[in-house]
């Protein structure tokens, strides 16, 4: 195979994705999570239930594939020995914003937007199953985050420094996620918004930064 073909070949399989991806999120806002099947997105899309399991290990990883993004952010940054910790989780925070931001913006209506973007949390929040999904997710960044810094330190994964590092700086991405739902709402500027959710994870990171005591 060609670099070419590959490359086409690796875009053909984003656009798959993230066709899958949105039409789910579609169908789970207007009809609910729980009487939606993956049978009917694949319908939905002209592909078979196997296909869609091919790019997502459940259901729920389908609403929620924007996570695997961050999980990759934090395996690049956090593993940088030119970048301290606290600063290279909030290059991935940052990332994560500028991403929601232009996406929200793009958009005709932001009000509009801004309400769909509510929904989805509303959707999280209202689904146990959904709940349970990103405490997994998050509990895996520790582990993720923890990997990465013992590449840098020359400690194990499991060490209690490490570990308790790990922790506190996925603690930040709470903070994000919390300070969206928050702030994140129609009638607000959309900038105005992110800039103060950037502004409350700073605060957080300089506690950490600066030491608890």
């Amino acid at each position: 195979m060609t670099r070419t073909e590959e490359g086409l070949r690796e875009r053909k399989k984003r656009a798959m994705r993230r066709q899958l991806s949105d039409t789910a999120m579609t169908m789970f806002l207007e009809r609910g999570f729980e009487p939606v099947r993956v049978a009917d997105v694949a319908e939905a899309c002209g592909v078979s239930e196997k296909t869609v399991f091919n790019y997502f290990p459940s259901k729920e990883a389908l609403l929620l594939d924007r996570l695997e993004a961050t999980a990759g952010a934090l395996r690049h940054h956090l593993a940088d020995p030119a970048l301290p910790p606290v600063g290279a989780m909030l290059r991935v925070l940052d990332g994560e914003l500028a991403g929601l931001e232009t996406t929200l913006t793009a958009a005709g209506d932001h009000d509009d937007a801004l309400t769909t973007y509510r929904r989805f949390g509303d959707l999280i929040r209202d689904t146990p199953s959904l709940r349970a999904y990103r405490s997994d997710v998050a509990y895996r960044y520790v582990d993720i985050a923890a990997e990465a810094l013992a590449s840098r330190t020359g400690l194990e994964p499991t060490d209690p420094e490490v570990q308790i590092t790990a922790a506190a700086l996925i603690g930040l991405w709470r903070i994000q996620v919390h300070a969206l739902r928050t702030h994140l709402r129609p009638g607000r500027p959309i900038a105005e918004a992110v800039a103060t959710v950037a502004g409350q994870v700073r605060r957080a990171a300089s506690l950490l930064e600066s030491g608890l005591a």
